[in-house]
């Protein structure tokens, strides 16, 4: 029971992260705490995040803007390293209390100024990837942040999710191998892959399907009061 629950709300994060647009690991991540260690949930989450990816590159179809994955994705996969390359030497309460703040101030900022971006420029690319690779290797996501440097190139939807997609894969291809070097994934925990292979891809392909037909703001807002809520709890050590 408690394994089927841990993969139904794969999927629904995978939907989510899909419509909403700023990735299932921020939705997933804390959620899978509820059944796994940090380490554990780091990189269950982030094979579910690089399925999903394929999916949306693969079902959505559009050209991918190649000199925003140079001065954006680089950057990106370069500070994932020695993002994941901490986490063995930070306690876990410490990565929790930093994932609760995150959540925290994401929601809070994102409800009050929904339309947040930064400037569209090479050096805000450069940092946005930067700083968005590192926390995706320390604590799992850092497309929310990735999304908000992103959207200032006032990319085509398709673009974007495209785009998005393709760098936040080339950070996963970078962090999973960090992770299993660093034995954070147990044997008995191997059989959840191919399982959340096929969650990820059945979920973008719904998230695809329902995209334009949820109102998406109210849907976004509900999300970002719950990760709030979750960003406290895990600041308060429960």
């Amino acid at each position: 029971m408690t394994e089927a629950l841990f993969f139904i709300l794969a999927f629904i994060s995978e939907v989510a992260g899909t419509v909403i647009g700023f990735g299932s690991s921020a939705i997933f991540l804390p959620l899978a705490l509820l059944f796994v260690d940090f380490k554990t949930a780091l990189v269950l989450v982030a094979f579910l995040h690089i399925f999903g990816n394929i999916g949306r590159i693969t079902f959505f179809r559009h050209r991918i803007d190649k000199r925003l994955i140079y001065i954006f994705g680089i950057p990106s996969v370069a500070l994932t390293i020695p993002g994941a390359l901490l986490v063995n030497h930070i306690p876990q309460e410490i990565l929790k209390a930093v994932l609760g703040l995150f959540f925290l101030l994401f929601a809070a900022i994102s409800l009050v100024r929904p339309a947040l971006k930064f400037p569209a420029n090479k050096p805000n690319a450069i940092i946005g990837g930067g700083l968005s690779g590192f926390l995706a290797g320390l604590i799992g996501t850092g497309g929310a942040l990735r999304g908000a440097f992103l959207t200032a190139f006032g990319l085509e939807k398709g673009v974007y999710l495209a785009t998005a997609a393709a760098i936040a894969l080339a950070v996963d291809i970078t962090r999973i191998p960090i992770y299993f070097a660093g034995g954070f994934l147990e044997q008995k925990y191997y059989a959840y892959i191919p399982v959340l292979f096929v969650l990820a891809i059945a979920g973008s392909y719904i998230g695809k399907k329902v995209v334009n037909k949820i109102p998406q703001k109210i849907f976004r807002n509900i999300v970002l009061v719950v990760l709030a809520i979750i960003g406290l709890k895990f600041m308060s050590g429960y």
